[in-house]
């Protein structure tokens, strides 16, 4: 996705925020327009696991889906917290589709991921939730809506259009969550029983509310990134934030389950 925005194919995407600040970093002219949802971010362990907390992790596997990831850096504030030293935990990338498996194979030990792979582990009984990110970090803020300025610039019709269009399915799906779940699990190659888990166990698991970026939220995540070494200089969140778009009222988009 990186390399495919950078060789100009790519206008507009989803991306996790720390990825979008190092993108911004090496010159490529990009800007955060929108979020994708809030919360919807779960630390998995083992079923049989007697773990409480993180630091009963020590000495295991845990994976993330990126060291550019918002989990990554949650993570690490949290072994922070607890006492953890990074040394203490063998943390390993995969691609999040293949963390259940892992899971279940015993490959890992725990991993920190966007659903719908949490809930798959929880549903194949191999898992079971540690924390979910709301409870670490509530609103937390993983994907990002990233636009080129250049699209900004010569189509703002468009990127407005684009995120009314999040806007306005977010409102709706919070109260058509059953709905959601027939129309979203076609479109991502899911199960439905998978999607509607996610959508409403609990309910709170995801949110697509507030989904307005915020310059303090932003600046804490870009502080985090640079102390752990993603970023190697502080990023004007000004510069990355363009909020121009977002719509000053939100009404439920009229969507119908096929």
């Amino acid at each position: 996705m990186v390399e495919t925005m950078k060789s100009g194919r790519l206008d507009a995407t989803f991306m996790i925020a720390p990825l979008a600040m190092k993108l911004r970093e090496q010159g490529l002219p990009v800007k955060i327009c929108y979020l994708g949802h809030r919360d919807g971010s779960t630390v998995i362990v083992k079923k049989e696991s007697n773990a409480k907390d993180l630091r009963d992790l020590r000495g295991k596997t845990f994976a993330i889906p990126s060291k550019y990831s918002n989990q990554n850096l949650v993570i690490r504030k949290l072994m922070e917290d607890q006492g953890v030293s990074p040394s203490e935990i063998n943390f390993v990338e995969l691609p999040p589709p293949d963390m259940p498996a892992a899971l279940a194979t015993g490959a890992i030990d725990a991993y920190f991921v966007g659903e719908p792979h949490p809930a798959r582990a929880e549903m194949d009984g191999t898992g079971r939730v540690l924390y979910h990110a709301k409870d670490i970090w509530p609103h937390f803020i993983s994907c990002v809506l990233v636009v080129k300025e250049s699209l900004i610039h010569e189509h703002p019709e468009i990127v407005r259009d684009l995120v009314r269009g999040i806007a306005e399915s977010g409102e709706w799906a919070e109260t058509h969550r059953e709905e959601a779940a027939k129309i979203a699990a076609p479109f991502f190659r899911q199960d439905e029983k998978l999607v509607r888990y996610v959508l409403t166990d609990p309910p709170d698991r995801v949110s697509y509310r507030m989904l307005t970026p915020t310059r303090p939220e932003f600046q804490k995540i870009a502080d985090m990134a640079l102390a752990a070494g993603i970023l190697q200089k502080p990023v004007n969140i000004d510069d990355l934030l363009e909020l121009s778009f977002i719509p000053t009222e939100i009404k439920p988009a009229a969507i119908a389950a096929p």
